[in-house]
């Protein structure tokens, strides 16, 4: 009896859409449940580039008492969740000014931005894309979602219905404007990332991967898009293909998801199937170059941490990674 074709999913799960800590909304809207978790809390802090110190071996982040800033919750300060035991741990996010200077490369394996810095005491800042995978649960979760926050604050400091300005509520998640006390939430934009494959033997041998201008020399990715007002998630993998290579693809299905808080998307996975022979059309000044790769060679990459000479695959944090590996492991 022949066994049937087991359709690859995903490797592992994508690393920013772990998570240790619960998160309810009901806490946020009472503050004096709030100011207790505060008294108790823990605090990480991130510069305006949304930085924050990590200690080394193993790579944790860096926590204060939230006292260390006041009694009760102060100014910009946003909840990121509880630990549910009996003892109710808290976990906040802060922006704070901090004195950094110089450059430090991330860890191995990210997308290779020198992204981090040092402080006065010599510990390292270093941003979500830079050590998310390096995290734990609980502190990748911590680490996203503290970036997905501040990002928003940073950028919705006035109503979009009357353009007054607004102030934080509900401990971060939710702004009021001045004016006429309008609400607004965090915004999320959904993208699509899909991975092409040529379909042979069911799971495919073959990949079709992109590069952007901007990125590093050989680095490769598989091919992603926002989702347009009005749009199915299957017709925008559908349309951005075409758009970004100029192939159609079929047999689309989804993967996975993850949050990618830069600034506000997330990321929604699936897998299609294209014709190799099907010339590829790199869309001008989007798409420098697409090519299909054979799964032998995104083995090696992946074999040798990552990079191969003329390869060098998304870095860990990114769902991409997680979606190669699940594919080349079938």
């Amino acid at each position: 009896m022949i066994e049937p074709i087991v359709p690859f999913g995903l490797g592992e799960i994508p690393p920013l859409s772990r998570s240790g800590v619960a998160r309810d909304e009901q806490v946020r809207a009472d503050p004096e449940h709030a100011a207790r978790l505060w008294k108790s809390g823990r605090v990480i802090l991130l510069d305006e580039r949304l930085r924050t110190p990590v200690d080394q071996d193993p790579l944790r982040l860096v926590y204060r008492p939230c006292t260390d800033f006041g009694e009760e919750p102060v100014d910009g300060a946003v909840l990121l969740g509880m630990l549910l035991d009996e003892n109710e741990q808290s976990f906040w996010a802060l922006p704070h000014d901090a004195e950094l200077s110089g450059e430090v490369f991330p860890p191995a394996d990210s997308w290779g931005f020198a992204t981090g810095a040092r402080d006065a005491e010599g510990r390292e800042w270093h941003d979500l894309r830079g050590v998310g995978s390096l995290l734990d649960d609980t502190e990748a979760g911590l680490l996203t979602t503290a970036t997905a926050l501040l990002n928003w604050h940073h950028r919705a400091g006035f109503c979009a219905r009357d353009g007054s300005p607004v102030h934080m509520s509900q401990c971060g998640w939710a702004t009021k404007c001045e004016q006429n006390g309008h609400e607004e939430y965090p915004r999320t934009d959904p993208a699509i990332i899909c991975l092409v494959h040529d379909g042979a033997g069911g799971n495919g041998e073959q990949v079709l991967l992109a590069r952007q201008p901007v990125w590093p020399p050989d680095r490769y990715s598989v091919l992603a898009g926002f989702v347009e007002a009005g749009e199915s998630m299957e017709a925008c993998v559908a349309r951005e293909i075409m758009e970004e290579v100029g192939v159609p693809v079929r047999d689309i299905r989804y993967l996975g998801s993850q949050p990618w808080p830069f600034p506000r998307s997330l990321m929604i996975g699936f897998a299609a199937v294209a014709d190799p022979s099907v010339p590829v059309r790199p869309a001008e000044g989007e798409i420098e170059q697409a090519k299909w790769v054979s799964k032998e060679t995104v083995r090696a990459a992946i074999a040798a941490g990552g990079a191969i000479e003329g390869l060098k695959l998304p870095g860990e944090t990114s769902i991409a990674r997680q979606m190669l590996s699940g594919w080349a492991q079938a």
